[in-house]
This record gives structure tokens, sequence and C-alpha cells, in this order.
């Protein structure tokens, strides 16, 4: 735990704004940049070497974590086909440096090509870093741009309009500028790129500013034990507003709303001037400087508590809904490691990040909230973020994971329509003679054609795809076979034909044997092959492709 360290303190003059209203209280002292405890990362080698490719590939939902037996001895054979076809794409390590080397993810920002990720040190030292991550391509992601803090913890991070907001902690007594421990700065970002002679600094009273938030012209920032929730203005960080709690953690925003969570009373709704107007009270262990989020999702809000998971009340009455438990219990765990710290939502998929936990995903339906299972993660899951197709996950000192939903695509939705469902065992085998077509959206073990095989929407395979002499398989849309760690190969025998429209991903070779052919149709098809391509004689490749990796 961060230990209490002293503060200054001093009376502003209130500054009006559009939406918020303040009132004369403890100064917000706002510095521009001191390079002093700032370290750029020049060497564009281990920016590059930050990614890994190693554990890339599909990804198991341990559907049934109870027991070990049951997580690493799956055959498929005889178990149903599982919903949500992860992958892994690749992970990023947490940076290090001369006496930063025990750094973890805490945050995550997305905005458009880019992620932001936020990180600090587990104990009494305060030393975190940044990093600009280029997702833009998905099948390649960069790290573009890294910042080491030498004497801050930075424990949230947000993104508006070229600017890095992050929110952390300071050792104030060993600062020359800081006037308090919580610190909010704004850091110019362009092109990946951080600009450290663009930086500008406030800083507020708490033990640790915990999380932070960019509202119109507004940025939003909490602190913890004896601190605040302070209202900046967005262009020079002067405040505008405040309000004192006890021990803050996260804000959220409904879009007439703010929410914040105080460890020690639940949740306060706050109205433009920072009144509270109703509180849901809420009596869980939230732990003493740990990450705990809220958010509002539809009429809910959703509060990570720690042990109990995650807790659902209607925002508006503060009725309670429900709770969302921890569904695994790993061996060698620690106790109170097992704690969610943060939860996400993607249109109908609610993702926990638990700590040791893991990463759980929950399903959204009609009659309420129905646990998935654990996704196969390693480290311990501080935060999480999701848009689009992707879930981005802080993973302690596993640094940051960015895994692909492969949700189909509407368009291929719409063209198979007429298909029915898969809902047969992972092992899926055509015989000869067989003519099957299916759309869906499952996890495979394998798969092994004989006759003619369609599948239409995303599908994941972990033990690789065989097609016989003269076996026709036709995919549309998305398909992700084997892990980096653990390759697996598709095989195209004598005469037999993989025709592809959309995305084929390999995790191993792709072998053409005597005759074989594979065809890509439309001009907008993807392959990307961690292994090589062996072609045997008469062996054809048709069609126009993009062609990733250059396997062929």
């Amino acid at each position: 735990m961060k230990s209490n360290l002293s503060v200054r303190k001093a009376c502003f003059m209130a500054i009006s704004a559009a939406f918020f209203v303040s009132s004369c209280s403890d100064e917000t002292t706002v510095f521009e940049n001191s390079e002093d405890n700032l370290v750029n990362e020049t060497d564009q080698s281990k920016l590059d070497n930050s990614v890994s490719f190693e554990r890339a590939g599909v990804l198991d939902i341990y559907e049934d974590p109870s027991t070990t037996a049951k997580r690493f001895n799956l055959t498929g054979k005889t178990e149903e086909a599982g919903d949500y076809p992860l992958s892994l794409v690749a992970q990023i390590a947490p940076p290090s440096f001369v006496n930063g080397e025990n750094l973890a993810a805490t945050h995550v920002a997305l905005d458009g090509d880019y992620g932001f990720v936020s990180y600090n040190t587990v104990g009494q030292d305060y030393v975190g870093a940044i990093d600009v991550i280029d997702i833009s391509d998905p099948t390649d992601p960069r790290v573009t741009s890294r910042v080491y803090y030498t004497n801050a913890d930075l424990n949230s991070i947000a993104y508006d309009d070229g600017y890095i907001y992050v929110a952390g902690g300071v050792d104030s007594e060993q600062s020359v500028t800081a006037t308090a421990n919580s610190l909010i700065a704004k850091i110019a970002v362009s092109g990946g790129r951080m600009n450290t002679s663009d930086i500008t600094y406030g800083f507020q009273e708490g033990f640790n500013a915990t999380d932070v938030r960019v509202l119109d012209n507004n940025v939003i920032v909490t602190s913890g034990q004896d601190g605040f929730v302070v209202v900046y203005n967005k262009n020079d960080l002067s405040a505008v507003g405040e309000a004192a709690f006890s021990d803050l953690r996260s804000v959220a925003y409904s879009g007439s709303e703010l929410a914040v969570l105080d460890a020690h009373q639940g949740v306060a709704f706050l109205d433009q001037n920072l009144n509270t107007l109703r509180i849901i009270s809420i009596n869980s262990d939230f732990g003493v400087d740990a990450k705990r989020t809220l958010d509002f999702f539809s009429e809910n809000i959703i509060v990570s508590e720690g042990t109990k998971g995650a807790g659902v009340y209607n925002a508006t009455s503060g009725s309670f809904v429900e709770y969302l438990p921890i569904i695994t219990n790993p061996e060698n765990a620690e106790p109170g490691e097992i704690v969610t710290n943060g939860v996400a939502v993607n249109e109908k998929v609610l993702l926990m990040a638990n700590g040791a936990g893991g990463l759980s995903l929950s399903e959204n339906k009609d009659d309420g909230t129905v646990g998935v299972g654990v996704i196969e993660l390693t480290g311990s899951i501080n935060y999480v973020a999701s848009q689009d197709d992707y879930i981005f996950a802080a993973s302690g000192e596993s640094g940051f994971q960015i895994i692909k939903l492969n949700r189909p695509d509407d368009s291929l939705v719409t063209r198979c329509e007429d298909l029915i469902s898969y809902s047969g065992t992972s092992y899926l085998n055509v015989n000869d003679g067989d003519d099957l077509a299916y759309n869906g959206y499952k996890r495979f073990y394998n798969i092994n054609v004989g006759g003619n095989l369609l599948l239409c929407g995303s599908w994941s395979v972990s033990d690789g795809v065989n097609i016989n002499s003269n076996g026709l398989f036709e995919m549309n849309g998305t398909m992700v076979v084997g892990r980096n760690y653990s390759r697996r190969n598709v095989a195209i025998n004598s005469g037999a034909t993989l025709r592809v429209e959309g995305n084929l991903t390999i995790y191993g070779d792709l072998i053409l044997n005597e005759g074989a052919t594979i065809e890509f149709i439309g001009d907008d098809s993807v392959v990307n092959i961690f292994g090589s391509v062996t072609k045997g004689s008469n062996a054809t490749v048709e069609g126009v492709f993009r062609d990733v990796r250059g396997a062929f």
C-alpha cells in the first residue's frame, strides 16, 4: 500500500464552467512539464520486441472450470462445440527499465487505430509508464511510443482530441513540483507518438488518483483515501469544481449524471454541481488501494465488488438486481487475489476482470445474465475494455492482451440465414457422400471433411483441419486454427479443395498435397499463416487475397 504523504493546501477562486460549478476549495496547482522524471524510449527495436505472438491463436473458454482435469484434458470429441470462437492476437510485454522492472498494466483507453495503456508498480515504489499501441492492423499490432515515469504510478488513462490524460500517484515529499499525492497529466499525442515537451500537470488531495474520464470540455478525476472527485477544465487543467469523499475508486457517466464509487459507502450519484443526489449503499469489502470500477449499462449500473464479483443495481431506484459471481478458483492463487477489478460491456457481452480469477465472459439475454465461462489467458486481469470486434485486457505483469471476438459479419449472417445453426459436438466429421452446411459462431476441437462442408460465420479450431481426397470445404467468414505455441495444420489432400471467402488464420502450416486446391473468392479475402505453405505437384492456389505474412 502507498503510504499517506503530506500535502500542502491553499484556496482557489471559483471558475465557471458550462456543466460544472465550483466553490472555493483546496488548490489544485497546475505545472508545465518537467522532464527530470520522464524517460522516452527511443530504441525502436525494444518497442518492436515488446509485441509477442508466442501464445497467439485459438482461445478456449472454460465453461466448467471447477476442476483442473476439465481445464487441461479437453479432447473435444464428446463435448458440444462452444460459442464464442475467440482468438488471442498478441500480447504486449510490460515496459521495463533500470529501477522499473516490476511494472504492471492497469488501464486501457481506445480510440480508433490506437490503444493507450497505463502501468504502475505494486508496493511502495512510485514507478509507471505509458504505451501507445497502433492497432490499425489487428494482425500486426505495434508499440509506437513509450514513456517511463521514474516517480509516479499511473492507474488510469483516457484519450480525447489529441491528448492522453493519465491519473496516478506521486511521492509529494520527494517531488519538487507536486503539491499533493494525486496527479493528473495531460500529454499531447499525434500519429501514435507522445510529445513529452507538451505536458501539463495538476495535483489534488488523496493517497492516489484512481480514475479519469473526459466529458465534453471537462476532465473528471477521482482520488482515493481522504480524496476528492475534481472537475478540471480540459484546456488548461484548472480546477472548476470538487467534492470530498472517503475513498473513491472510479467514476462513470450516464449521459446526464455522474456516478462515483466510494469504497466506504457505495455508489453516489452527483448532479452538475457535484452535489450528491442519492446513494446506493454497498457494504462489500473493496480492499485497500485496490482497483475497482463501475459503469452504466442500460437502466443498470454494474459495480466491481472484489470477492463478490460484480454487483448489478438499478441506477434509478438503487434496488439490487443480481450478483455476477467469479466462476473460477485457480490453484496456487493467494487469498484476496481472486477479485473483480473491472467490468466492460460490448453489445450483449459482459466481461469481468477478476484478477487471478481471469477474464470471464457472460451474455446478456432477455431473461437475465448468463455466465459463459473464463477465457484462457495468462496473468492477473486488472482491467478490461472492449470495442467493435476486440477485447483489450490489462493483465498485470503479463502486460496488454489483444483478443478478437471473431463475431460473424452482418452481411454473412444475412447471406447464410437460411442455413441451420450448428449444434453438434466440437469434433466435426463429414463422411464421404455427406453434404452439410451450417451457419454459426462456434469453437471446434477438430474438423475432418470427406464429403462437402459449408461453414458460414465465425469458427475456431484448436486441433487442426483435414480435408480428405476429393473433399470440399467452403468457408465464408472467419476461421482461426491452432495456437502459436501449439501449432496445428490445415491439410488439403489429393483432389480436395478449400474455398475461402473471408479471413483465414492458421497457427501452423498450410499443406497442399498433390493435386490439392485452395481458392479465394472475391477481392477482400485475407490469409494469415504463422507457419509455412507446402505445395505438392499440381497443387493450385487461385483467386485474389492478402497474404499477411508472405507465406505464399
